[in-house]
């Protein structure tokens, strides 16, 4: 019962309230399906969700449009500050390819403080993103991203170090609320 009523909440969210032109509504509406919702995120729309139950937005935190976090399995924990790019995708779960059965294999996903992850990224099952790094636009993050790491492409590799001494606080202000 409980699974059917987390599939119903899924397919509300993914399907009708996404696309709805009010940031309120789906604030409100991702308070209560979120394991955390942090003071100040902003979801924006069409970004999809699979087991909000297990997903955590730190504060301010900015998903931008067409975004995808896949909690099916395992947690998604988002610090503050965190700025995901449109169409980027995070993962917790795929497939053994060398399994003859087709196994699944995952883990959970932790992004830190202040990272910044560019258009159309995505980050694979099972992987850490310290605090601070950069993930560029493109880019397919399959091992740990050491704190203040600029990393880009597939698989994504260290292209340089970003400045340590961040300081600021994100504060999106859409003009669609």
């Amino acid at each position: 019962m409980v699974k059917t009523i987390g599939t119903l909440v899924t397919y509300l969210y993914n399907a009708i309230v996404t696309h709805a032109p009010s940031r309120t509504l789906r604030k409100t509406f991702l308070r209560i399906w979120f394991r955390k919702y942090g003071t100040g995120a902003s979801v924006q729309m069409r970004c999809r969700f699979m087991n909000g139950r297990r997903i955590s937005l730190g504060a301010r935190t900015v998903l931008n449009f067409g975004t995808l976090l896949d909690g099916r399995t395992f947690p998604i924990e988002i610090g503050e500050d965190v700025s995901i790019g449109p169409d980027a995708t995070i993962l917790t779960l795929g497939h053994d390819p060398q399994s003859p059965t087709f196994q699944t294999s995952g883990g959970p996903v932790t992004i830190g403080n202040r990272v910044w992850i560019g258009y159309g990224a995505m980050v694979m099952p099972g992987v850490s993103i310290g605090e601070g790094a950069v993930v560029a636009a493109g880019a397919v993050v399959t091992k740990d991203v050491e704190p203040f790491t600029i990393v880009a492409g597939i698989p994504a590799k260290t292209i340089g170090q970003r400045n340590q001494e961040l300081e600021y606080q994100l504060d999106f202000r859409p003009w669609l609320r």
